[in-house]
């Protein structure tokens, strides 16, 4: 069946799968991934309308922080990160003027759904926005739900240890709410001579080492630029 719902149809459905998966609903902040496409002709349009979608959004109740970033070698590719103070500022969101807007907007350019995940905090430092030029990681980690403690346990240390290498400018880790066993690192750095870097340092390749038998997926590591 073709998928026809607006992204605060999307939103809504999101934010009702986790009230069912986990009740109460968390009363701390809570932390969204939405990864967007667009066909290669509408790069352009996507980047405006990505752009007009951030800045209304930072002026919603409860908007914590949002950014906007275009993947790296391939344009047509984005991701929104937000966080919202709680539940009932990410549900008034899914319902505003400007997600829906944007919702009706999207799907004219749109390849594919935007994909939404709705996360927890699990190691998340207070961080600033990335420096121009900066680089940006989202990575997608999935285990066993077996092994969902046994990564935690090195996503923690991963995050602490990552914080202070050099450029590093934001290194958070959610845990996502309707499925705990996911999760999404959230990284910015300087540079790309500093991303480069975290790649063969210790912390880095200890937690790969770890990693590799509870992978349920395949590792999922994206790069992105801020758009401005």
């Amino acid at each position: 069946m073709r998928l026809t719902l607006s992204l605060a149809t999307t939103l809504l459905a999101a934010a009702m799968t986790q009230a069912h998966a986990q009740a109460p609903a968390p009363a701390g902040p809570l932390y969204v991934a939405a990864y967007a496409e667009v066909g290669t002709n509408s790069v352009k349009d996507g980047v405006t309308l990505l752009k007009q979608f951030r800045d209304a959004v930072r002026k919603e109740d409860g908007n914590m922080r949002v950014d906007v970033a275009q993947e790296l070698g391939r344009a047509n590719r984005f991701v929104i990160l937000e966080i919202w103070k709680d539940q009932a500022a990410l549900d008034a969101h899914g319902k505003s003027a400007a997600t829906t807007a944007f919702g009706d907007k999207f799907k004219a350019i749109q390849n594919a759904p935007l994909d939404i995940r709705v996360h927890n905090a699990l190691a998340v430092a207070d961080s600033p926005a990335a420096a121009k030029g900066g680089v940006y990681v989202a990575s997608h980690v999935d285990v066993p739900p077996p092994r969902k403690d046994e990564v935690i346990a090195a996503l923690n240390p991963l995050a602490a240890e990552s914080r202070k290498g050099g450029g590093n400018q934001r290194f958070d880790v959610w845990q996502q709410t309707s499925r705990p066993n996911h999760f999404t690192v959230v990284e910015t750095w300087k540079d790309h001579k500093a991303y480069d870097a975290r790649g063969s340092a210790p912390p880095q390749r200890t937690f790969r080492d770890k990693l590799g038998p509870m992978l349920g997926a395949l590792y999922d590591e994206r790069l992105y630029r801020a758009i401005d």
